[in-house]
Formats: C-alpha cells, structure tokens, sequence
C-alpha cells in the first residue's frame, strides 16, 4: 500500500496506489545520443509528437503530447545537455505505465501532459551543459538569445498551463545531512530575492510534499531541498513569477551509482508521484507545510580523497588530495567516462568523499613530484 492524498477526507489515507517500475532497455546508458531519441520517439509515438522547433545546429525538438485531463502539465529535460537523468526517467515512465495500461489510462484522464524531450540536443550530443553558441539556457529566460528558450517560452504563450516540471540533475557533491548523497532534490524556486511565500509557491510546495512522503520509504535519507535563492534570469523563477506553479527535479548521486541507474529509478517513481499529485490536488495547496520537513541540501563531498600522501618532494611533504570525477564523451561512444581531476590538495581533515583512500606509508608512484590542481590525477600507490 502506498500513502496518497485524499482530499475529500484532507488526510493522508491508505490506498492501493501501486506504481511498477519497468526500465526502458531500449536506452540502458546514461548518454542519449539525440538522433536515437528521435528515432525512438517517431516509431512508438508517431501521434503523440510533433517537432515545435530546432536547436542552434539545426536539431530537432520534439513535444510529446498526451493526456485528456483538465490539469494542464509542461515538462521539459535536458536543458542543461549533460543531464539526462528526466529524458530517462520520463522514457521509463511512459515504458512502465505501456505495461499497466488501467493505470496509464488513468494517470491522463486527470492530466494534460506536454513534455519536451531534450530542450539543448546540440549540448546534449556532446555532453556539455550549455548550448552550441555556450549559453546556459537556464539563464537566458529574459534576453532570449537562445532558440531553444524561445521555443520554451512560445509554449506558455499558446496554452495556459497548472504547473510546470524543470527536470534536472546535480553533482555528486551534494547531500541531506552530511552524508547521505542527494539521490533526488526538489525546489519550489523563488518568485522574489525575499524568497516570500504565496498560494503559487504552496501550489509546488503541496506537490514537493506528496512526492516527498510517497518515496520516503524507499529512500528515507536521499530526498533533500534544493536552495531557494532567486535567480531573476533563471527559467523555473520567471515561471513562477507569472504565476505557473513550477517543481524543480534534481538527479543526484547513489552509493557506487555514477551512471545513475538506481538514481533514474527514483527520478521516475518521483516523476509519477508528482503527475498523480498534479492530478488530485488540482491546484490546492494541502499540506504544503510539510515541504520544510525535507532536509536542505548541503554541499558536503567530493568524489575521493587520498589521505596523507606523501609527495615526491626533497622536503618531506604529506598532504590530503581530493579528486572529483568530470564526466566526458568520446566521439562515437555508447557512454560516458569519468576523468578523476584533482580539486584540493593540502590539509582536508573537514572535507568529505565517497572515497577515501589511506596512502600513510604509500608510495607515490608519479613522473611528477606532486598533483597538479585542476589536472588529470597523474600519480597511483605503490
């Protein structure tokens, strides 16, 4: 049994609300490559896709359409090209719901979904963050130098929407209490620098919770709260400015999960539970409080640490090294490689890592006589 809302008894009541997970292995990496999604897209939802535009390179986006609903939902991923972890999420999602279709039925009875696939394909193709011409897309809502934020905005223009889904990921760096990783984090951003609430905010904040309490049985120490500083050029913001009541989704690390598997199994689940939300609450704002029971986000590790590594200097010189791992794609490749790139040397007692790595009585085995920071790891132990 899971725990969702009922409104008509304003309680949380037990209900059969079982939603099973099915992986789509059409799509087993963490890397998409953009011509496969859109290969994909156009052989299993022909009559739920149409191209609203192209990228600065002329590559396709794509809006999936479903849904009869009167909750009218806009979703959109890879924003930023580098994080895939909502186009997966949501690929598993219509995947999971094909092999339960009571409950898919169901679902977009309530909703009226309009998602985009991949919003920046040209940094998606090679894994980068920004666009082709380098600008963050999530910081160009008011200049609009971007195409790809144009096509985004001209939505909201067509149609009035209920809520919005800003699908994300983040780095590995983060956590709920200092050492559990940040699996997923959500956010109900900011409409001013005073971060003030209003019935908008609640709107997402009611969602957040839902979301929240649904997976706290899964992951009870993985679901953080994502900062709520303002970013007055950023997308989810504005959004909020204008009155759309907007959920942020970050994908963060799991135990030993750098490839993100068991991180898109939750991002999925989260993604339901927030469309079913979306469909029940219907804009009311119960139980909004209950979103700052989630635990902030902390800024907390890095990937390794080698503890007290004794260089190869002619003074005796022992230091702590932290690693962080860059994420890269070969062209051609299937997936991504992680590069270890040394990010802090020195004494690294308050900082924290996935891994550690005891290097007292070690010898550093190196062409150079110490780590270079912001270089390639260039030394192992002997």
């Amino acid at each position: 049994m899971r725990k969702i809302l009922n409104l008509k008894n304003k309680k949380y009541s037990k209900v059969s609300h079982f939603f099973q997970y099915v992986p789509n292995n059409h799509f087993k990496n963490r890397y998409i490559l953009p011509e496969k999604l859109f290969e994909y897209l156009t052989a299993h939802y022909s009559s739920n896709i149409q191209q609203i535009g192209t990228s600065v390179l002329g590559n396709p986006i794509y809006l999936f359409s479903k849904g009869e609903g009167n909750v009218k939902i806009l979703a959109w991923s890879q924003m930023h090209g580098n994080e895939s972890t909502g186009t997966l999420a949501m690929l598993d999602l219509l995947y999971s719901l094909e092999k339960r279709e009571g409950q898919m039925n169901r679902l977009f009875k309530g909703i009226s979904l309009d998602f985009v696939f991949m919003l920046n394909p040209d940094g998606a193709k090679t894994w980068k963050r920004r666009n082709a011409v380098d600008i963050d897309l999530n910081r160009d809502y008011l200049k609009e130098s971007s195409p790809e934020i144009k096509i985004l905005k001209e939505l909201i223009k067509k149609k009035k929407y209920d809520y919005a889904l800003n699908l994300h990921d983040q780095r590995t760096v983060f956590t709920t209490d200092g050492e559990n990783p940040a699996t997923l984090s959500f956010l109900a951003p900011s409409f001013n620098e005073e971060r003030d609430l209003n019935e908008v905010r609640k709107k997402s904040m009611a969602i957040i919770s839902h979301i929240y309490f649904s997976l706290k049985r899964e992951i009870p120490k993985n679901m953080g709260r994502y900062t709520d500083k303002f970013y007055p050029h950023s997308t989810g913001d504005n959004f909020m400015l204008a009155g759309i009541p907007t959920v942020l989704f970050e994908g963060g690390h799991f135990p030993d999960d750098y490839l993100r598997q068991h991180t898109r199994k939750y991002y999925t689940y989260a993604l339901y539970y927030a469309l079913a939300a979306m469909a029940m609450l219907h804009g009311d704002t119960f139980n909004y409080e209950s979103y700052f029971e989630i635990p902030e986000n902390r800024e907390s590790h890095v990937d390794i640490i080698y503890r007290n590594l004794k260089l190869n200097t002619k003074v005796e010189c022992i230091v702590d090294v932290a690693v962080k791992f860059e994420e890269q794609i070969e062209e051609g490749a299937e997936e991504i490689f992680l590069v270890p790139v040394v990010c802090e040397i020195g004494d690294l007692k308050n900082k924290k890592a996935w891994k550690e790595i005891d290097a007292t009585g070690k010898k550093m085995v190196s062409e150079a006589k110490y780590p270079k920071l912001n270089k390639k790891v260039n030394f192992t132990l002997e």
